[in-house]
């Protein structure tokens, strides 16, 4: 039996997006099965459907998390990822990656583990981010 990964992203400019497809390549390579959401499409019956998550979004603003669909989304499912192996992942175009730093920090103070450090990519993710997270991918698909 494969295991079951979400890859939940929303992306504006197409590169979180990209770095998605990376995370999804891999596992599916280590014979996962993958279903890649958007995040309008992810809730609560599916974060409990799911013990494998990958939540990508890019930095918006001021370095914070998209807040129309994301956001919302990921406030509303936070509860029910407990126990479960999440990774975290998305693009920025300014700044220093403080939207990502403080993603991580709340997701760990609401008790939910993170499986690896979260890699970001500034603007479009290089071959090196893109191997990186393609190799996620296949741990997550195997461990």
């Amino acid at each position: 039996m494969s295991k079951k990964i979400a890859i939940v992203v929303w992306s504006k400019t197409g590169n979180t997006r990209l770095m998605s497809k990376a995370i999804k390549d891999g596992a599916e390579e280590s014979g996962a099965s993958v279903e890649v959401f958007k995040s309008y499409n992810f809730g609560i019956e599916e974060a409990k459907s799911y013990d494998t998550i990958a939540f990508g979004c890019p930095a918006m603003g001021a370095e914070t998390l998209e807040d129309t669909e994301f956001l919302p989304m990921y406030e509303t499912v936070k509860p029910y990822l407990k126990n479960k192996k999440i990774f975290l992942f998305g693009s920025y175009g300014w700044g220093d990656g403080k939207w990502m730093r403080d993603w991580k920090e709340d997701t760990i103070n609401n008790g939910v583990s993170l499986f690896k450090e979260p890699i970001i990519a500034k603007e479009k993710p290089s071959d090196d981010i893109l191997y990186k997270l393609k190799s996620v991918g296949k741990e997550l698909a195997s461990s």
